[in-house]
């Protein structure tokens, strides 16, 4: 794993996405198609906002599938991911395809679905973020490494339930869903590269855990370090609480 300390959340965005940049024309060269990953959420917005920008990408040639969705939540509420990536990512871009996660359908039908569309492709990129849980995806601590499975319907704990009120996509805590399909730790593990946005002092207790010594369910980022190809992507408050022999074991230069 690689460690990006970047100068504030705006310079974050601008690093992360050259990275996810490079990374689809690198694919497109060598294969004539890239296959991404893409998240949704308040994180990942600098970030996607500039990849949108990039210059000499030919969209057309990548093929997108989506990380992970609330069950029974309609793509016209607010905190719809559908809605998110729809007028964030897919509106304005001429994708060969887009795999969105239908959180209203069958759950179990709707995991068998996206898990076949993926597993006839290369992933080359995920775009990820840490929760303040240290989740990946909605994959909550304990988080389950084992699985074979691409994507699973999950039961979503506290802690993340109330980032997401936190972050002001729902009016109450009771009105954010329990449940959500997730790609699965394994899935995204799959990807050649991960290109992981970590923005705001609340990420930053997770950050730290997430690099301490252990690999555990506990802390599902902490899986982060097996990966060969991890670039983890921090502003000054996320990393706040990372010692200097931790930053020199793991960043960039």
């Amino acid at each position: 794993m690689e460690l990006h300390l970047c100068s504030d959340a705006k310079d974050l965005g601008r690093r992360a996405a050259g990275a996810a940049a490079a990374c689809i024309r690198e694919a497109i060269g060598e294969c004539g198609t890239a296959c991404v990953v893409f998240p949704a959420g308040a994180s990942p917005i600098e970030m996607l906002t500039n990849l949108m920008a990039a210059a000499d990408i030919d969209w057309s040639k990548v093929v997108g599938f989506h990380l992970d969705e609330y069950l029974d939540l309609p793509p016209t509420h607010p905190a719809s991911f559908r809605r998110f990536l729809a007028e964030r990512v897919i509106r304005d871009l001429s994708f060969r395809e887009f795999h969105l996660i239908d959180g209203e359908a069958d759950p179990q039908s709707e995991c068998r679905r996206v898990s076949d569309l993926i597993a006839k492709h290369t992933v080359d990129l995920a775009l990820i973020g840490i929760g303040e849980n240290g989740h990946l995806a909605f994959n909550d601590p304990p988080a389950d490494f084992e699985t074979q499975e691409p994507f699973l319907v999950v039961e979503l704990d506290e802690k993340c339930r109330r980032q997401q009120l936190g972050e002001g996509w729902f009016p109450a805590l009771s009105d954010v869903p329990r449940r959500a399909i997730s790609m699965t730790i394994p899935q995204i593990l799959k990807a050649r590269t991960l290109v992981c946005s970590v923005p705001d002092r609340r990420k930053a207790p997770a950050v730290r855990d997430a690099l301490a010594d252990a690999v555990t369910p506990a802390v599902p980022a902490s899986i982060l370090k097996r990966h060969p190809r991890a670039l983890l992507f921090l502003d000054p408050p996320a990393a706040e609480l990372l010692s200097d022999e931790t930053i020199a074991k793991f960043r960039n230069h």
